[in-house]
């Protein structure tokens, strides 16, 4: 099968000493990453994208841009491990994928098993890892082989379904993450235009002909905004953490917690494909089903095995599902997928239907680094689990320098301007602001990656069609991905407006 040749010749990228190193690096602190409540995966793969390309400057760009790509992947989905620690110790969810995971988790710990819930957090993470990616090597080879039918009308229309996509990141208020994304659009356009070479909201200052760079911009929204979150809002871990027993789940514990561990699986892992859904919803869903499904439900919510490694599983299985339209069709499944796009792009990687044929080391290299991470996490967190719980304890005052310092020097190592330090602190208190008022930062930095490719591939569909618009809607595969971000915005709004019906004629 060709998918196997492909991927025997990543491993062989993957098993390189740099590569293994940058992936032993990226789900350690993925891990940590996961274990501090309140940092999460997005800021930590945004803190960490300018600390990746200091660490490749000696590499040629395509080893560069598949190493860097390696370690972000790690803390991707290493955080989605360490979330969990946590949510079992301390009732405080490193991440919201584990909100769930508290329900039960905390309970079990109480009672003195969180030894047994930890350990099938981290079992159930690695058997969904690896479920999702078999899954996401089967699906990568036949989706990227629609590039042959794609022109500029087929990608226009494909990017806005991505934005379309972003109303699932919306949180409470699809108003609000519509409001994100056209600002992003707008920051998008900021510098000399491509075709006409014109300054756009340039003012005459000379650094912004370039535009604005993601990575500035990323650092400072999610990194900074989070630091000035906890400073502002004196934020501390004051709960009791729990002891940590025997670390080796009974016979027993396995044996209740192998269906959930399946079902939740090949649940996370479809929900994760869809675009805007993610990892949270998946853990939701995978609780909802088992709790259905059981013949004691009783028992959830009173520290039930099954509680926790039906949602850990899922979560996991949802961030390798969030890679497939990620890398077969360049559209991020989850905000912090939106950022290793911003990443990718940084290396001039398009990811999308051509990256397996443009780049395949990259691609390939990335599938195959996530199954060895996978082993790696697992070793891991099974002996080191109560070192991790110690990350908790980690004192405020330490921590936040640190992210500061990282951030500052990191972007200035990178860009070497001033204006991108004074940038990075402004986008840093616009993001502490923004997320104050429940404004979602995900859409932003959405549409700040995906709008110069709008904004490209339209021109270039237009300039064939000499400027007759009934293009996009000639295309058929442009067609069916209009009609589907049209039903993507307005099926939400339909249901949440008859809703809103129901509860009006209940009341009266």
């Amino acid at each position: 099968m060709e998918a196997i040749t492909f991927l025997f010749d990543g491993f062989q990228t993957a098993l390189q000493p740099h590569n293994l190193l940058f992936a032993f690096i990226g789900v350690l602190i993925g891990t940590a990453v996961g274990v501090l409540p309140g940092i999460g995966p997005m800021s930590g793969v945004a803190l960490l994208i300018p600390v990746t390309a200091s660490m490749t400057t000696g590499l040629d760009p395509a080893q560069a841009a598949t190493s860097s790509i390696i370690l972000l992947a790690g803390v991707y989905y290493g955080a989605m491990y360490g979330g969990s620690t946590t949510s079992i110790l301390l009732n405080t969810p490193g991440e919201s994928s584990s909100v769930v995971t508290t329900l039960d988790g905390y309970q079990m710990a109480k009672q003195g098993r969180a030894g047994s819930a930890l350990a099938i957090a981290a079992i159930g993470s690695f058997v969904a890892g690896i479920v999702s990616l078999i899954a996401l090597v089967l699906l990568a080879q036949p989706l990227s082989n629609l590039a042959l039918k794609f022109g500029p009308a087929e990608y226009f229309s494909l990017m806005l379904l991505g934005l379309a996509a972003v109303s699932g990141l919306a949180g409470n208020s699809m108003t609000k993450a519509w409001m994100m994304t056209v600002f992003g659009l707008l920051l998008s356009t900021i510098g000399l235009d491509s075709v006409s070479g014109v300054a756009r909201f340039t003012y005459d200052i000379s650094v912004l002909y370039g535009g604005l760079e993601f990575l500035t911009v990323a650092v400072g929204l999610f990194a900074l905004g989070e630091v000035f979150k906890a400073i502002l809002h004196k934020e501390k871990n004051d709960g009791e953490i729990a002891k940590i027993g025997r670390i080796i789940p009974s016979k027993e514990d396995l044996k209740e917690s192998a269906g959930p561990i399946a079902r939740g699986s090949l649940l996370g892992f479809f929900v994760g494909v869809l675009p805007g859904a993610g990892a949270t919803l998946a853990s939701f869903f995978s609780y909802i089903v088992e709790k259905k499904l059981s013949q004691t439900p009783e028992k959830f919510g009173k520290g039930t095995i099954a509680g926790v490694a039906a949602p850990e599983s899922a979560n996991n299985a949802a961030s390798g599902g969030a890679m497939i339209p990620l890398l077969t069709l360049g559209i991020p499944g989850s905000g912090t997928t939106a950022i290793l796009m911003g990443a990718l792009i940084m290396y001039n990687v398009q990811p999308g239907p051509l990256l397996f044929d443009e780049h395949p080391d990259v691609a390939w290299g990335l599938i195959a680094s996530m199954f060895i991470g996978n082993i790696m996490l697992l070793i891991l967190n099974m002996p080191l689990v109560k070192i991790f719980a110690k990350i908790i304890e980690t004192p405020s005052k330490y921590l936040l320098p640190l992210i500061i310092a990282i951030s500052i020097f990191g972007v200035y190592a990178v860009q070497v301007t001033t204006f991108d330090v004074l940038l990075l602190i402004a986008f840093g208190v616009f993001g502490y602001l923004l997320s104050s008022h429940d404004f979602p930062l995900a859409p932003l930095v959405l549409g700040l990656v995906l709008g110069p490719m709008i904004e490209n591939n339209m021109r270039r569909a237009l300039t064939s069609s000499n400027g007759d618009f009934m293009i996009f809607f000639e295309k058929p595969i442009s067609l069916v991905l209009i009609i589907a971000a049209v039903l993507w915005v307005l099926v939400p709004l339909f249901m949440k407006l008859k809703g809103k019906n129901v509860v009006i004629n209940e009341d009266m």
